[in-house]
């Protein structure tokens, strides 16, 4: 960490640079308490008016005091939300939504990812919230409970991030940001509107040696969108993005006494098998709309590519090695699209809306695997070890229905998912893995509002929905036996959710909903033996939750924030985990590792002027147990504060601003996230201590 003078000398350089120039003094503004979302609905709907749990991140939320590298930063103000920051870009962050995709070992499952409608989540369900770039955000939307259901399979949850269109007179931009453990970032971006046409240019570099030993990564990220109107009823938005981080070090997950010993610490065999990752991620996307007449049509396509090498640590001579080796290389070619037809229907009493809707996803991984070793040289790419064409297919269709009639609201929905995942395996040295497995079923989502006053409204929302498992978690079976798991079932589950949403006075909003949540053959980890982790099916599960979200404005100065989540999440059937001399016995009773019972989410923020603004963030998390038998160390509950503040000054055509931020203030030691069931008992990743970032931009208007 870097000696606090040098944040001193920051932030007095920002005060004076304050006190230099003239200030652009506006009134104070306040605090949004509803927004439009189109999560759900399919339209632009405000929150208040919908019957589910559906919240929107502001773009100032996104931008204000916050780092904008990862998105952790902001979704933690959401209820029912559990997002983890691995400290490891080689992992990239954990998300939970009321328990769903918390067995993710990396990457997110289970909850469905969208930037601009083009899907961040696999057809399979894997997803990678790194895509997301944060610097080109205006809003993003979380959906959670029954509607979720409504976006198909793997959507325990919806997140959907939404860049702006580019408006008003050009202007372009830079930013540096500087902080602990080598932090820095440097920014880039024009964007504003020319005869008609809108748009953003973006481009980033992320450099930092991590807080942890062997962590260190340099993430690029470009993106560049224009947005057209080709005639009065239509528009059209072209969406082009990457990602490329090469070389990103992954220090592994600690044992508890490594982790008490020093929360720095990384596994021997990262450092001897140099443990690493790489990726190269491209795609471009295509968003039209058109009225015809009172309906809208809407049509989305997309493609990209994305490569991944990947080295392991498995030890060399392990009999795992048979089949994978430690060293993961794939190019991915995935593409896809969708179209909506909205239709109100004008001869029905109230307003009716019916939609229909067809999506299409397709992805297709040309794998190999490789031994980590060529003699005695570790961490290299030796023999190959495995060469499979993995595909995985999804065609959904819909129809739904938003109904709002005097003082009820209604929103039905059914859609039939599809998704096929062929394996065309070319290694046969080793017996030939080929095979396919379709997994489909249709899920019904029905919600209900009724407004009790203008300020009060109370909802019940049921549905169901299934989850199949992913390439990765079908790529072994338990035990010895060779080959795909596709004795794998998918997970189903039935929710109902009951909820109210009120207005207090002129300046307070509160969500407040009531969950239960009853899956089906829940997809748990098997085994976790020589980098090889396979899955089963557990049985039930029974999720029960409370949560609650108040926006107030407490003042033309003060506003104020809070994100309350229960979830009491346990098996609800005993079973086996595993097989052979690993098997373990798991009770009824027991809690789903990865699933804290208790987290909250509280800010506090002061804007006297529109120039500057601070806050004070607080969150805190109940423990966490890592595996099925709860026998092993729960990582601990902790609490931590962060406080952040950002200065803006305008001066003719040129805008500049400042942001300090420092992050746990107290300077408390605790496990930032865990790895759920992993076999070598390594399953704490801790987070930092005392942090602090310190940034400088500029912006100049044409």
């Amino acid at each position: 960490m870097r000696p606090p003078s040098c944040l001193t000398l920051l932030a007095l350089a920002s005060v004076a640079s304050v006190a230099s120039v003239r200030l652009a003094v506006a009134d104070t503004p306040v605090i949004v308490l509803d927004s439009s979302v189109v999560s759900g609905s399919r339209s632009a709907s405000e929150t208040f008016d919908l019957p589910f749990s559906v919240d929107s991140i502001s773009r100032e939320q996104i931008s204000d005091g916050q780092l904008g590298i990862n998105a952790s930063e902001v979704l933690q103000r959401v209820p029912g939300l559990v997002v983890q920051n691995r400290q490891n870009y080689a992992q990239d962050l954990q998300i939970s939504s009321r328990g769903f995709g918390a067995r993710s070992a990396f990457g997110v499952r289970g909850i469905k990812l969208i930037a601009d409608g083009i899907p961040a989540s696999t057809p399979d369900g894997q997803g990678q919230a790194a895509t997301f770039n944060l610097d080109t955000a205006e809003r993003i939307e979380v959906l959670r409970g029954p509607a979720a259901t409504l976006y198909g399979s793997n959507a325990g949850g919806v997140i959907q991030m939404f860049s702006r269109d580019g408006e008003g007179a050009p202007r372009v931009g830079a930013e540096t940001l500087i902080g602990s453990d080598g932090m820095s970032k440097n920014h880039l971006t024009a964007e504003g509107a020319v005869e008609g046409a809108g748009f953003v240019l973006d481009a980033s570099r992320m450099d930092t040696d991590g807080y942890r030993d062997h962590s260190a990564a340099r993430r690029d990220q470009t993106f560049a969108k224009v947005n057209l109107k080709p005639d009065d009823d239509s528009k059209l938005a072209l969406i082009y993005s990457s990602l490329e981080q090469n070389g990103t070090q992954d220090p592994l997950g600690q044992t508890w006494q490594a982790y008490k010993d020093d929360p720095r610490w990384v596994a021997s065999n990262a450092l001897t098998y140099n443990t690493r990752k790489s990726i190269d991620h491209q795609q471009l996307g295509m968003n039209y709309e058109r009225s015809v007449g009172e309906a809208t049509l809407q049509v989305n396509a997309y493609g990209g590519r994305r490569s991944v090498i990947q080295y392991l640590s498995i030890p060399k001579g392990t009999p795992a090695n048979a089949r994978g080796g430690g060293v993961v290389d794939f190019d991915r070619q995935f593409y896809g699209g969708s179209v909506r037809w909205l239709q109100p229907i004008s001869s029905a009493p109230g307003e009716l809306t019916m939609i229909a809707g067809l999506d299409y996803d397709q992805s297709q991984d040309d794998r190999h695997g490789y031994q980590n070793f060529v003699g005695d040289t570790l961490g290299v790419k030796g023999s190959l070890q495995r060469d499979e064409i993995d595909t995985a297919t999804s065609l959904d269709p819909f129809v739904q229905a938003n109904w709002l009639l005097g003082n009820w609201t209604f929103q039905a929905g059914v859609r039939h998912s599809s998704m096929k995942l062929d394996v065309d395996d070319k290694f046969l040295s080793n017996g030939d893995a080929s095979g396919d497995k379709t997994y489909q079923k249709t899920t019904p989502s029905v919600s209900a509002m009724y407004a009790f006053t203008p300020t009060l409204n109370g909802y019940v929302s049921m549905g169901s929905g299934f989850e199949t498992p992913t390439q990765a978690e079908l790529a072994y079976a338990p035990g010895s036996v060779e080959g795909f798991n596709f004795a794998l079932d998918p997970s189903t589950s039935k929710q109902i959710e009951v909820g109210v949403k009120a207005l207090l006075g002129e300046g307070t909003r509160v969500n407040a909903a009531l969950f239960q949540i009853v899956t089906e053959d829940e997809l748990v980890v098997a085994e976790s033996n020589g980098g090889r982790t396979s899955y089963q099916n557990a049985g039930r599960t029974l999720r029960r939750g409370f949560e609650l979200g108040v926006q107030s404005q407490l003042s033309e100065q003060w506003s104020t924030q809070l994100a309350y989540t229960w979830l009491q999440a346990r098996y609800d059937d005993d079973f086996v985990s595993g097989s052979g001399a690993t098997a373990k016995a798991v009770d009824k009773g027991n809690y789903l590792p990865g699933v804290p019972r208790t987290t909250l989410f509280g800010e506090l923020k002061w804007q006297p002027r529109d120039w500057v603004s601070t806050a004070l963030e607080g969150m805190y998390r109940s423990e966490v147990f890592v595996e099925d038998t709860n026998a092993a160390k729960p990582a601990p509950a902790y609490a931590v504060f962060n406080w952040r503040a950002r200065f803006e000054q305008r001066v003719e055509h040129w805008t500049f601003h400042q942001t300090l931020r420092l992050d746990n203030l107290l300077d408390r030691q605790y496990v930032g996230s865990v790895i759920v069931g992993d076999g070598n008992n390594r399953y704490y990743e801790a987070a930092p201590g005392r942090a602090w970032y310190a940034g400088v931009g500029v912006e100049y208007g044409f």
